[in-house]
């Protein structure tokens, strides 16, 4: 059985050609499987594409794709799975920290019947930041995204090759990979394994980055819109109620109180507040239509290696007329 292997690398001169023939190594151990790799360079700044042609030019198996600019991490692996041929399609980054000595844990679980499995870690390796980070997208992206509650995610996964041709198309140019994941299928699978440290560097994800990435859940998912909904339903009740007892209180209890200007500031500012976050929600949305209507790209390929000229190019983003 083939595993197509795909990795997003971003300034990983370092790690990647130790990762590829670390996985090489260990589906030597497991006859009945053989691997390829998709390795997509997303514009770094160092050295990683001329390894990653040092590797294509050393293994038939490898295969290049180098981006015309910095589309990140899910826009990368959206790229790759344009590119794979085996029937099993294995995520995985670039620093080792996702450790090539995992690999058979998530073939033997999914080797049960899962279209989906995740490898799980019982001691994340992150600084604090990035581990409250992945706690955060826990809870939102079952919130969101509807991921079943005994699930839980990781950038260690693996998919069948039917998940994969229905990932592959979604036209959008922000995909969030999990949530494309979470809407194909529900059979899905943990597996625990290491979470090992990070070999060379720090993470590329910066707070800035995190937070487009939790942006991207809003694009499978209206909740945030009915969330608004309720905040607008509840603010106008209250603004009602307190309207009615403070006339009630002037009238019939105390007619000297004051009806003074601190009262009314602080009444209108929550409530403006509350329409402003209504109106960011409903730009954010707006943006993300015109965005898409203006044919933003996924991701622009400015070179491949190794791959053969046989139809496996990405597909085209649909205009909204087909």
């Amino acid at each position: 059985m083939l595993v197509s292997v795909v990795i997003p690398c971003y300034n990983s001169e370092k790690s990647i050609q130790d990762v590829v023939r670390m996985v090489m190594e260990e589906f030597r151990r497991l006859p009945d499987y053989t691997c390829e790799f998709v390795l997509v360079n997303d514009n770094s700044r160092d050295r990683t594409f001329e390894k990653i042609r040092e590797l294509c030019r050393e293994y038939s198996n490898v295969k290049g794709i180098n981006l015309m600019r910095n589309f990140g991490q899910h826009n990368a692996l959206m790229a790759a799975l344009h590119y794979v041929s085996g029937d099993l399609i294995l995520g995985m980054d670039d620093d080792l920290q996702t450790h090539p000595s995992q690999i058979s844990k998530l073939l033997f679980k999914i080797a049960e019947g899962y279209d989906l499995v995740y490898g799980i870690y019982e001691k994340r390796k992150n600084s604090a930041v990035k581990n409250l980070s992945s706690k955060l997208n826990e809870v939102t992206s079952r919130l969101l995204l509807g991921r079943p509650r005994e699930i839980h995610s990781s950038n260690f996964w693996i998919i069948t090759r039917a998940v994969a041709e229905e990932v592959v198309k979604y036209p959008g140019f922000s995909p969030y990979i999990d949530g494309i994941f979470y809407r194909t299928t529900h059979n899905i699978g943990n597996v625990v394994v290491e979470h090992h440290k990070r070999e060379y560097g720090t993470s590329n994800y910066t707070f800035k980055k995190l937070l487009k990435l939790w942006m991207a859940y809003w694009n499978y998912s209206v909740i945030p819109l009915r969330i608004s909904s309720i905040f607008g339903g509840i603010s106008a009740c209250v603004g009602f109620v307190l309207a009615v007892a403070t006339v009630l209180r002037k009238l019939f209890l105390d007619p000297a109180m004051p009806m003074g200007w601190p009262s009314l500031i602080c009444t209108i500012l929550i409530f403006f507040g509350i329409v402003l976050l209504v109106l960011g929600i409903i730009g954010e949305y707006l943006g993300k239509i015109l965005l898409t209507i203006n044919h933003t790209p996924q991701y622009i390929i400015r070179e491949t290696l190794n791959v053969e000229d046989r139809g496996e190019q990405p597909a085209k983003t649909p205009s909204p007329g087909e």
